[in-house]
C-alpha cells in the first residue's frame, strides 16, 4: 500500500467546525490499528490513467547442472538465456458509509461524525488485511501440522510447536528465500503472522523465546512478540481460520425437488455454499449445491434427490478440520504464515492511496435533502489488491488450537 493512505481537500461539515482533514486522520488511525498482513509485502502503486492491473516481474535464478559450469580450455560455452516470471493483479473497489441525521448530530452526547470516521476506518482497514490475507493464504506451499496430509485430517490436538516453525524455516532457507532485516542492527529474519491462539499454544513450549529476552531496539514492527529460531513473530487479530461453515438440520424437503429448506444457514455459509463446486452432505450423501439463500434458509441442489430427504437430517458441510463421526462436527483449522522479503506485494490506486475519507454535509443532496436533516461520511478504498509473487517464499502452515 502506498504510505499515503488518504487524500485531504478542505470540506467543511455543517454544524461541526471539523474539516475533512480531521476525519482522514480519525479514519487513518483506525485503518491502521488492523493492518498487520497488509504491512510486509512489496508495495506497488498504480499511476492515473494507467488502467487496473499491474504486473510484478523477478528473474529466474539459473540452474546448475553437473557440470558446475566447468569451462573447457579454449572452448566458449554456450550463453544462457534470461528468463522471468510474471504475476498479474488487478485491484478492486471497496466501501461503506453511515448516514448521520442533523438531530442525531445535534443531540449525541458522542461526536458522531468522529467517531463514524474511527469506525469506518477500522471497517475498512479490515477490508484491506483480510484481501491480503486471502491472497496469501492462496498459495499451494502448506505445511500440515502433526505430519497430516489433508486438511480434513488436522484435529485440535495438533497445535503450532517450535518444532513446526523450524521446518518451515527449513523450507524457506532450501527455497532460498529472502530474509528481511541484516541493516541498523536487525539480524535477518523471516516474518510470522499467526492467531493468538496460535501463539498461545506456542508459548507453552521451553524453547519459546519471549519478547522480554531479546533487546528492546530490535522490536521494530507493531504486534511483534517474540523470536525464535530466526523467525520474528507478529499476532493479527485477522489470521485466518477455516471453521465449518454449514452445521445445521434439514426442516423441510419435497421429493423430486431440488429446493432444501434447512433450520438455520448463515450468511457465511450461504456465501460459501455460493462458491463454484461446493458441495453438502445430508444424511449419508453428499450434493453439489448450486445456489443458497440466507434469508430464506434454503439450499438449491444441481440435482433433485429422488425421494424426500427428512426432517431432522444432518445438513454440514467439510471444509474444515478433522469430522467427529458422530455428531459431523469439525474443527477449527487456522493458518499461520511464515515467509521472506518479496513473498508477496500489495497494489493500490497512487492517486488516492489506499483509503479516502468521504463527507457529505447536510443539504449537500439538494433536492434530495430539502430541509439539510442528512449528512454522511463515508469511507472507499478506491482500489486496492494483493498477490503471491514467489509461491516457494511464503509458507502457510495449517494447524489446530488447544483452546
Amino acid at each position: 500500500m502506498a504510505n499515503n493512505m488518504t487524500n485531504t481537500t478542505n470540506n467543511t461539515v455543517p454544524g461541526t467546525g471539523l474539516n475533512k482533514t480531521f476525519f482522514d486522520r480519525e479514519l487513518l488511525e483506525g485503518a491502521r490499528t488492523r493492518l498487520v498482513h497488509a504491512d510486509y509485502g512489496q508495495k506497488r502503486s498504480i499511476p492515473a490513467h494507467n488502467g487496473k492491473r499491474v504486473e510484478f516481474r523477478r528473474w529466474n535464478l539459473f540452474d546448475i547442472d553437473e557440470n558446475m559450469c566447468a569451462l573447457s580450455e579454449g572452448v566458449t560455452p554456450d550463453g544462457q538465456t534470461l528468463s522471468q516470471s510474471i504475476v498479474e493483479a488487478e485491484v478492486s473497489q471497496y466501501g461503506a458509509y453511515v448516514e448521520i441525521s442533523d438531530l442525531l448530530e445535534q443531540t449525541a452526547y458522542e461526536d458522531v461524525l468522529t467517531d463514524s470516521a474511527a469506525l469506518l476506518g477500522e471497517q475498512l482497514g479490515t477490508v484491506v488485511e483480510w484481501v491480503t490475507r486471502d491472497a496469501m493464504c492462496s498459495g499451494n506451499n502448506v505445511q500440515r501440522a502433526g505430519g497430516k496430509t489433508l486438511r480434513s485430517e488436522i484435529e485440535a490436538t495438533d497445535t503450532l510447536t517450535v518444532d513446526e516453525i523450524r521446518k518451515a524455516v527449513r523450507t524457506l532457507k532450501k527455497a532460498k528465500a529472502r530474509p528481511f532485516g541484516g541493516k541498523n542492527g536487525r539480524k535477518q529474519h523471516f516474518i510470522c503472522i499467526c492467531s493468538p491462539d496460535a501463539t498461545y499454544d506456542l508459548q507453552n513450549d521451553p524453547m519459546w523465546q519471549d519478547v522480554s529476552k531479546y533487546a528492546a531496539h530490535e522490536q521494530l514492527y507493531t504486534g511483534e512478540i517474540g523470536m525464535l529460531f530466526g523467525v520474528v513473530f507478529v499476532e493479527s487479530t485477522e489470521a485466518k481460520v477455516i471453521r465449518q461453515a454449514v452445521h445445521t438440520k434439514v426442516a423441510a424437503h419435497v421429493g423430486g425437488s431440488a429446493e432444501v429448506t434447512l433450520e438455520a444457514l448463515s450468511k457465511e455459509g450461504a456465501a460459501f455454499l455460493n462458491k463454484g463446486g461446493a458441495m453438502i452432505t445430508l444424511g449419508d450423501k453428499e450434493y453439489a449445491v448450486a445456489s443458497a439463500d440466507a434469508e430464506k434458509k434454503t439450499v438449491t441442489l444441481q440435482e433433485a434427490p429422488g425421494s424426500a430427504i427428512g426432517a431432522g437430517t444432518l445438513a454440514y458441510t467439510a471444509e474444515a478440520g478433522k469430522m467427529d463421526d458422530a455428531t459431523k462436527t469439525a474443527a477449527d483449522v487456522h493458518m499461520t504464515l511464515v515467509f521472506g522479503k518479496d513473498a508477496y506485494g500489495t497494489v493500490d490506486l497512487s492517486s488516492t492511496g489506499a483509503v479516502t475519507t468521504i463527507i457529505k454535509g447536510r443539504g449537500s443532496a439538494g433536492t434530495d435533502d430539502p430541509l439539510d436533516q442528512r449528512a454522511t461520511v463515508g469511507a472507499k478504498v478506491m482500489g486496492f489488491t494483493a498477490a503471491i509473487l514467489n509461491d516457494l517464499w511464503l509458507l502457510r502452515i495449517e494447524h489446530g488450537v488447544s483452546a
